[in-house]
């Protein structure tokens, strides 16, 4: 598998970020393209990510700016499940996150969504109160992962 950074708002991008929209709509009842505005992956604190395997997309995934010590993650999402593509994703957007200088990674999951809750747990995130707009938001739930327990080297 091959990960690129390139533009939130190519072809490529938008095409897996749609299909992840319309997974969550199916999934929760929000495709959540309320919650990611491709313009703010402009900053350079930032990144887009689109992971291919023979040429082919099979992922994304990105981390965006709270505030200098915190990234959030933003639009993971792998076509196949059951394999390494989104443990790939995630690594890649930590060791990112590292060298970018943060501290901290949060995101934000539906929990009804399980598969991405047990992603999240099962790759070492914490539950935390629920940040930012997710505040006061049942069907929310929020992780964090702090700068030590990442790890900046390959896995």
């Amino acid at each position: 598998m091959n990960i690129i950074e390139t533009s939130a708002e190519s072809a490529e991008a938008t095409e897996l970020m749609e299909e992840l929209s319309a997974y969550l709509e199916r999934l929760t009842g929000s495709s959540g393209k309320k919650s990611f505005n491709a313009a703010t992956m402009k900053d350079e604190k930032s990144v887009f990510i689109i992971a291919k395997d023979d040429g082919k997309n099979v992922g994304c995934g990105a981390i965006s700016k709270i505030d200098n010590n915190t990234a959030e993650l933003k639009r993971i999402y792998t076509r196949i499940r059951n394999n390494n593509y989104g443990k790939e994703i995630l690594k890649y957007l930590e060791r990112k996150a590292g060298i970018l200088g943060y501290k901290k990674i949060v995101v934000e999951t539906r929990k009804i969504n399980e598969g991405a809750v047990n992603f999240y747990i099962h790759n070492g995130y914490s539950i935390i109160k629920n940040y930012g707009k997710y505040k006061g938001r049942e069907e929310a739930i929020c992780f964090e992962k702090k700068w030590d327990s990442i790890t900046t080297t390959s896995t």
